[in-house]
């Protein structure tokens, strides 16, 4: 069963109003006293009467307490106000920061070529003088690029052919750009010893009885001695 809610409103008559005062301003007292003494808080109730009449309690010193109250309420306050300035500075750079950015997208879709019918010749001239040296920065850039590259390569190459050298000169053998011209030329010697070879080889056969030099046409064994 779920019960109403009570709604709560000014009692019309005096005395009535008087003595619920009286028990409820007592109970309220008395809580504030309990609630100091079992959680050790400070606590300070002030109530004023209808009338004016003042009625307080306080856990320690009223006036210590009421201090303590308004350096907070005073803390709290300032809190309160840098939270809203740095708000508002904080909407006011979101605004700007918005408005940058669609400057900027603007400009890149000219650059890109869209939108261009709105800009007047002036504008398409700084677009032009834009690209040409955006152009011209990625040229210096890439030509910066190779040349690093082949100084790289270049570098690589010098310290494979000082190790190659190291290599033959540990194996006792020489250095592998004189090996490659001892090779040339014993290469070359070979050659000239293989054409010797086969003249002299083509004038012991000339000078054979043994060969035949006649031409004949025909199987075999239809030749004709």
């Amino acid at each position: 069963m779920v019960r109403g809610k009570i709604e709560m409103k000014r009692i019309e008559n005096a005395t009535s109003r008087q003595v619920t005062f009286s028990k409820r301003r007592n109970g309220l007292l008395k809580k504030a006293y309990e609630l100091s003494v079992l959680c050790d808080a400070e606590v300070a109730v002030i109530v004023f009467s209808q009338k004016g009449r003042l009625y307080e309690f306080s856990s320690s010193d009223m006036q210590k307490t009421i201090k303590r109250y308004h350096k907070h309420a005073k803390g709290a306050q300032t809190n309160t106000t840098e939270v809203e300035q740095y708000m508002q500075q904080l909407k006011h750079e979101s605004a700007d920061m918005a408005k940058k950015i669609e400057i900027l997208e603007a400009s890149q879709r000219r650059l890109l070529g869209h939108d261009l019918d709105s800009c007047s010749a002036q504008e398409l001239n700084q677009i032009s003088s834009q690209l040409e040296r955006s152009i011209r920065i990625v040229r210096d850039r890439k030509g910066q690029l190779f040349m690093e590259q082949i100084e790289r390569l270049q570098a690589k190459e010098r310290i494979l052919l000082e190790e190659n050298t190291k290599l033959h000169i540990a194996c006792g053998a020489r250095p592998w750009q004189q090996h490659i011209v001892q090779e040339k030329e014993v290469g070359a010697a070979t050659y000239n010893w293989m054409n010797s070879s086969q003249s002299s080889s083509s004038q012991t056969i000339s000078n054979s009885d043994q060969v035949e030099t006649g031409l004949f046409i025909g199987p075999p064994a239809m030749r004709c001695e």
